[in-house]
């Protein structure tokens, strides 16, 4: 086999190699799941055991006294109405567990159903917040308020933002606790927890709120976004995705597979998924105890805020507070609690990646285009055209350096005849072309670099904040966060059936228009730049574009459209810096000729 074969055959197993590192890196997004399709539910009366003398409600252990309910699903409840939120309350353990967004849709259809956050005990994958109070001295677990405590409320009560509720319990010796529930005009509940001693005798008991999952929830396992527990202790930000939380080690002071953080100020936890989470936020600046648990016999997940022991004296009262967010990733939403109600580092909820000192200013800039467009498609063209400003200085120097080698084609064509077979003759003769003409070859190179990070930051933020879910564009494109959903396998829907889904094995081949067009503005640019010497190099480097078009052809339409906008933008500044220096570029003249050179290369 002769050297142009060997570098052929190379060329193309690094090509396939590369194909299938990108798709493990960057796989197809997966169809989304409807999670309030009818599911099987468990029948259980009372979902949890007692709570332990000085410890918390946990997840195994012996049953706790029930109320006189059938079922969990017989609790009277409350009902929740706000422009943003809908659902209820179970007056059992006080539980908040449906929680409906009614801002937001499970498809695009408008028909479709509500987002449901947060849901009850007896549902698939249960999902709550529970809030209560833990003895620590002078009464026992029988006699605080757990999560199968019937708690009493006013008759016909609904938590609106202009209505609190008070919910009571009185354990009949002598303790009466109360609960005032009251929310705002998005996603944040507070919870002010009292406790009246009339004993004789001081108590002391240690108020606490937990979130808490049944089973791992269905996640998009992707590594470019984390879901799982989420938490922030002391402006630190820590996350332990479901995984992670299956391999804690076991916390002999927890009894199961726990981690333990004491927050001294400034801090959160909860759970987080694609575009929706559930935080716990203690008050004020106090200390508090964060947790992580994971109880493997029943598979829950539970992230716990514990705030310091408070003594009762008899006759007094004593007082804690606590916040409950179960809502969207906003970006506005999260940075209005951040800034105006002292609830440190919440924009940081977002999944801002390793690369945040790109990913921030990025989204900050798409953000703010959006507000003043009005529509997030046009908003990345805007987007595109701003960072290709940014860089035109360095793209100047970088196209000007194509130009002269453009220049140079000829000469090395020369010199390619000349050298023969002689490789290192053939590479000192173009590096003292190169010098001659004061050309550096890498400076091509330059645009290509500047692009990765910018290309993932921008990936990353398409991929992972609330703006662009389901956000439209125009015409076909109804969701900028999904693939191009028209297909080159239905004619884009003039023949009459569907084109094939993301799990069918011709999901590659089912291009749509925004793809195709990525394929052809990349091919476009790269006419443009010097032809590589190397026969197989340059057959590898003219079948680039269309498999490029292959591989982002399942990717989120917002990004492709930013990189149809990039090659588009990139063509025509080069283009015109190319003629600016005299040099006049042949985009289609030579395609018949190079074609041939390269096939009899081959």
């Amino acid at each position: 086999m002769d050297d142009q074969n060997k570098n052929l055959l190379l060329a193309t197993v690094l090509s396939g190699v590369v194909l299938v590192i990108w798709f493990v890196l960057f796989p197809p997004e997966e169809p989304v799941q409807d999670p309030n399709a009818p599911a099987v539910a468990e029948q259980t009366v009372g979902d949890q055991p007692a709570i332990a003398s000085g410890d918390l409600p946990t997840a195994d252990g012996s049953a706790a006294a029930a109320p006189e309910l059938s079922s969990e699903a017989d609790a009277p409840r409350i009902d929740i109405k706000t422009d943003r939120i809908t659902g209820s309350i179970s007056l059992m353990g006080g539980r908040v567990d449906d929680i409906q967004l009614a801002d937001y849709h499970e498809t695009i259809d408008p028909e479709s159903p509500n987002v449901q956050v947060l849901s009850r005990v007896g549902s698939d994958n249960a999902y709550y917040a529970l809030f209560g109070w833990a003895p620590v001295e002078g009464i026992d677990a029988a006699n605080v308020p757990g999560p199968d405590t019937l708690w009493t409320a006013p008759a016909n009560a609904v938590l609106t933002p202009e209505t609190p509720v008070t919910l009571t319990w009185d354990n009949g010796v002598g303790q009466v606790f109360t609960r005032v529930m009251s929310i705002d005009d998005n996603f944040m509940f507070t919870m002010n927890q009292t406790v009246e001693n009339t004993s004789a005798a001081p108590i002391s008991v240690r108020p606490y709120g937990i979130v808490r999952r049944h089973g791992q929830p269905d996640t998009r396992k992707f590594f470019i976004l984390h879901e799982g527990l989420i938490r922030m202790s002391d402006g630190k930000l820590e996350e332990l995705d479901y995984k992670a939380l299956g391999k804690m080690d076991i916390d002999e002071r927890e009894g199961t597979n726990a981690k333990r953080i004491e927050v001294e100020t400034n801090g959160w936890i909860g759970f987080t998924d694609h575009y929706w989470q559930t935080i716990l936020i203690p008050d004020g600046d106090a200390p508090f105890r964060s947790t992580a648990k994971f109880f493997e016999s029943r598979e829950i997940y539970q992230a716990e805020a514990v705030q310091p022991a408070m003594t009762v004296a008899p006759g007094e009262k004593v007082e804690a507070g606590s916040r409950l967010f179960t809502g969207a990733k906003e970006w506005e939403t999260l940075k209005h609690y951040e800034q105006d109600e002292n609830v440190g580092g919440f924009v940081d909820s977002i999944d801002w990646g390793m690369f945040f000192f790109f990913t921030k200013p990025i989204f900050w800039l798409l953000h703010n285009l959006h507000a003043l467009i009005g529509n997030m498609g046009w908003s990345i063209i805007g987007l595109t055209i701003v960072i290709k400003a940014i860089v035109l200085p360095l793209a100047y120097k970088s196209y000007s350096s194509m130009a002269k080698m453009r220049e140079l084609q000829p000469e090395m064509e020369k010199l390619k005849e000349a050298a023969g077979d002689d490789r290192m003759k053939m590479q000192q003769g173009m590096m003292e072309l190169y010098k001659k003409n004061k050309v550096n070859p890498a400076s091509g190179c330059l645009p290509m670099i500047i692009q990765i990070p910018i290309f993932f930051s921008l990936y990353k933020v398409i991929f992972v904040t609330m703006e662009l879910r389901q956000a439209p564009w125009f015409g076909w494109i109804q969701d900028l966060s999904q693939p191009d959903p028209s297909s080159i396998l239905n004619l884009f829907g003039l023949l009459p059936f569907a084109a094939p889904g993301p799990e069918s094995v011709f999901a590659i081949l089912s291009l749509g228009i925004l793809p195709i067009l990525l394929g052809i503005s990349m091919w476009l640019q790269q006419r443009l730049n010097p032809a590589p010497t190397d026969p197989a190099q340059a057959m590898v480097f003219a079948w680039m574009p269309w498999v490029f078009m292959f591989m982002l052809g399942n990717f989120a339409s917002g990004l492709v459209l930013y990189w149809i906008t990039n090659n588009t933008i990139t063509f025509i500044q080069q283009y015109l810096i190319m003629r600016s220096h005299g040099y006049k570029p042949d985009v289609f003249g030579n395609i018949k000729k190079t074609f041939k050179r390269n096939k009899k290369a081959a």
